[in-house]
């Protein structure tokens, strides 16, 4: 389409004293449309295209306006799903135009150029926690919410584990389930200075002694960043960012999930058709082809699994049959009373089972809707508690109640107005033939 400074340039050759041949051969344009656009004597006014016939009409426009207004980092990819699901017909560079032109670029050039940090295969491992919380008010969930996220530092491979607290049972969950979706282990396994699993003396960061543990277990060697070195473990820094500015957004406009275990089987889909299936921009392969090179660098899983259960022992009431666990008192079968029992709660589980003398004896479900001076019962325990004191109670009333004396007949009574007779006592045989006196 010609414009103005076409239109300008024939008008001027044209009072030259050029033909429009001549002129046709010069800019490229057709001769006939050379001599229409000099009778009109203006340049050609600009293609007026109905609203409603475009592809980014002003309906779309307006939907993204909205959806970078709730989420202003929202990458292109996830609003052009977002608009293809809704029914837009256009492509992404069609979406990602009139992105930059309402928001502008979406990074600033950093202050500074900065080395990645070359790792070989199945050398190092990163894992850190991230709070969620403010999600998990958003979408009126009563407990705190976080996410657990490991990544493999050669293959970029990782996994995100949401779950509700980030203590020390939590993080040795998250470790171990990464070792198991992994199929392998790898040297080492890095992270900053959590108070979970050690504490900081100086410039060390020495490990509790569950920790030492877990990784004895494992084989693997749990190191921490310096201090004021966050940026070492950048590789499990960076995928938070896009957890929260990608993945989070479209599960809540897809629609809020209903518990964790919704939300945990939405990211893993999630991660492996979004990021484990794309090639990575720094290595320039798919997360998961790698992930098939460097398994084989990755130790063995040890034949039994790290137990990160809560573990606790309390002792049974001596009276009454119940144990109590964060304030409320639950029932236990009645022939325990006053013995030690073991309470074994997995991590981000509803219930507990109560184990005495190596067996399992009562199992309950979590609960905080009761009073503390309340039992949750187990209806078996409550049947054989009331059946055993009912018994007791008989047989109290059976004791208590003294069988009646024999009757004794009432001794003679003394004459006063004369002698009674007595039998003669035979000596002999009270007291034996004790031969003659003396």
């Amino acid at each position: 389409m010609m414009n103005q400074e076409t239109y300008v340039k024939i008008k001027q050759l044209r009072e030259q004293g050029w033909t429009i041949a001549e002129i046709a051969a010069e800019t490229g344009f057709h001769p006939e449309t050379i001599s229409i656009r000099l009778k009109s004597g203006e340049p050609p006014t600009r293609r007026r295209v109905p609203d409603e016939t475009l592809v980014m009409n002003a309906h779309w426009k307006q939907r993204i306006a909205t959806l970078i207004g709730t989420y202003p980092r929202l990458l292109g990819i996830s609003v052009h799903n977002k608009l293809r699901a809704e029914g837009f017909a256009g492509g992404y560079s069609t979406v990602t135009r009139e992105l930059r032109a309402q928001r502008g670029p979406r990074f600033s050039p950093a202050d500074r150029a900065s080395m990645p940090i070359h790792t070989d295969p199945g050398e190092e491992a990163q894992f850190d926690f991230c709070d969620l919380s403010d999600w998990a008010e958003r979408w009126g969930w009563p407990t705190p919410l976080w996410c657990f996220g490991m990544i493999l530092c050669w293959s970029r491979w990782r996994r995100w584990w949401f779950t509700t607290s980030e203590d020390r049972h939590h993080t040795f969950e998250g470790l171990a389930r990464f070792f198991d979706a992994a199929g392998g282990i790898p040297s080492a396994c890095r992270t900053d200075r959590m108070g979970a699993l050690g504490r900081s003396q100086g410039q060390r960061f020495v490990l509790h002694p569950p920790t030492v543990g877990f990784a004895a277990h494992h084989g693997v060697a749990i190191t921490s960043c310096k201090a004021r070195d966050a940026k070492r473990k950048g590789k499990v820094e960076r995928p938070f960012r896009q957890l929260q500015e990608t993945f989070l957004p479209e599960v809540e406009l897809d629609g809020i999930p209903t518990d964790l275990a919704d939300l945990n089987r939405r990211a893993e889909l999630w991660l492996d058709t979004r990021v484990h299936a794309v090639a990575s921009r720094t290595t320039g392969e798919p997360p998961a082809g790698r992930l098939d090179v460097e398994r084989a660098f990755l130790s063995p899983l040890p034949r039994v699994r790290f137990d990160t259960d809560y573990v606790e022992t309390r002792r049974v009431h001596n009276i009454v049959p119940f144990i109590a666990v964060d304030g409320v008192r639950y029932s236990v079968p009645p022939e325990i009373l006053g013995q030690l029992v073991e309470v074994r709660r997995p991590v981000d589980a509803d219930t507990f089972t109560i184990r005495c003398g190596g067996r399992t004896v009562a199992t309950h479900h979590i609960t905080s809707a009761v009073s503390p001076a309340d039992i949750v019962w187990d209806s078996t325990h409550r049947a054989a508690t009331e059946q055993i004191a009912m018994r007791d109670r008989t047989d109290r009333g059976r004791h208590l109640r003294l069988a009646p004396p024999p009757p004794v007949e009432p001794p003679a009574r003394l004459d006063l107005d004369g002698d009674f007779d007595v039998d003669n006592i035979d000596l002999d045989a009270r007291y034996g033939d004790g031969g003659e006196l003396a």
